[in-house]
């Protein structure tokens, strides 16, 4: 490995630990940072669950910060409140700005640019850099767009729809290579025409060392009751309205069942909301936003951790939410409502899994009677699990892999 290589990331909605949010690239970047490598994150200070500006702002757009020895360069950017065109114009201020600000910051040039989606416009971004600087280009398919708004209601004629199918080929064909998150979606960017010898599988994964496991898994239940955890983001494809039908009915079964919600989101109200209609007193919502740090400290509350996803043709392709991976670390078993292609839950033998709300409600009973130790049993699988698969080591090496590859091929043409 060449000394002190420089990688730029452009991903518009990275974060540090002390936000909300995924640290996929935060944590690869400290692990490369660890190898020898410098790492640069361009990344949007208007957080896209909380809803608001993170950073102060003085004269200047942007803000450089290190964090454990990864640089951030946070851009401020168009403010939103809901999913309509001030969210697209969110996303080309990111884009626009993003790159203004890499072309006149003075500091060490880039040797590989990875943009990431969740949207195209930050990975056009790094595109347009790569080639500025005339340096090989990897692209990190987070989401498959448009595939995803079309999966939520968005008509396939739609002009921003073919806008964005246009920019995704154009994008696949100009990475040096595609690294994708979902286990199967090399299926669909082949369907594109793409060689598959571009496309390498890197899920999102864990630092293990922010997760250390007590010497009893399942904790001793307060009064038997039995607490349910749910931390992430409130959004229209977290199907979270199908827990809190779920609760309405254990509550009528007469179980002790606590359900315990964390995390923000554009569908919070109406969660709230529905909480409250249906007067469901064992239903709490405890933190809106909930830094990446304190994440294992929540997670040990539980007794089962509650994964939820909406029935959408994406996942066919797999899954790799954070959560999950965040859920497999902290020794708890989980309860998986939905039926995606790669069901870690069922595969491994990690909890439970429902297709539909009556299923959920037969999942929480075998979970609430289920002896502790057969509870603790499921944690330690997934636990072990991940620290076979998916610790943030192992990623880094096959990150590490495609960098060295594709600086020794060169710029992509």
């Amino acid at each position: 490995m060449e000394a002190n290589k420089n990688i730029w990331i452009f991903n518009h909605y990275a974060v540090t630990p002390d936000l909300p949010g995924g640290t996929r690239h935060f944590d690869f970047g400290k692990e490369l940072v660890k190898r020898g490598y410098k790492v640069t994150i361009f990344a949007s200070s208007f957080h896209h669950s909380m809803l608001k500006e993170t950073k102060n702002y003085n004269s200047q757009n942007y803000i450089i910060e290190d964090y454990d020895g990864v640089r951030f360069i946070w851009i401020k950017t168009f403010p939103y409140t809901q999913n309509d065109w001030r969210r697209v114009i969110n996303m080309l201020s990111y884009s626009i700005m993003a790159y203004k600000v890499a072309e006149r910051l003075n500091i060490e040039k880039p040797d590989i640019i990875i943009g990431s989606s969740v949207h195209l416009f930050a990975v056009f971004t790094a595109y347009l850099v790569s080639k500025k600087y005339k340096k090989p280009f990897i692209m990190e398919v987070r989401d498959l767009w448009p595939q995803t708004l079309i999966d939520v209601g968005v008509p396939k004629w739609h002009p921003f729809v073919i806008l964005l199918g246009i920019l995704e080929k154009f994008l696949y064909k100009k990475a040096s290579k595609i690294i994708v998150l979902l286990s199967k979606a090399n299926e669909y960017i082949e369907n594109l025409g793409i060689s598959s010898k571009k496309i390498v599988w890197i899920p999102n994964g864990v630092n293990l060392d922010n997760y250390l496991l007590s010497d009893n898994l399942t904790k001793v239940k307060e009064n038997d009751i039995f607490t349910i955890v749910y931390a992430g983001g409130f959004s229209i494809t977290d199907n979270l309205e199908t827990l809190i039908e779920a609760a309405e009915r254990t509550k009528v079964l007469g179980l002790k069942v606590k359900y315990k919600l964390y995390g923000d989101g554009m569908e919070r109200q109406n969660i709230i909301n529905l909480v409250k209609k249906k007067c469901l007193e064992d239903v709490v919502f405890i933190m809106e936003a909930v830094p990446k740090k304190q994440v294992p400290k929540i997670l040990q509350e539980a007794d089962a951790l509650f994964l939820p996803m909406r029935d959408l043709s994406l996942y066919k392709y797999g899954f790799s939410f954070n959560k999950l991976y965040d859920y497999l670390a902290s020794g708890k078993p989980i309860l998986l409502l939905g039926s995606p292609a790669n069901n870690v839950v069922e595969e491994i033998y990690v909890g439970l899994s429902a297709k539909d709300k009556d299923e959920l409600v037969e999942r929480i009973k075998n979970l609430y009677f289920m002896p502790t130790k057969d509870k603790d049993l499921m944690g330690l699988r997934g636990r072990e699990y991940i620290e076979k698969y998916y610790n943030m080591h192992l990623l880094v090496d096959k990150l590490e892999s495609i960098i060295e590859e594709v600086s020794n091929n060169g710029e992509q043409v």
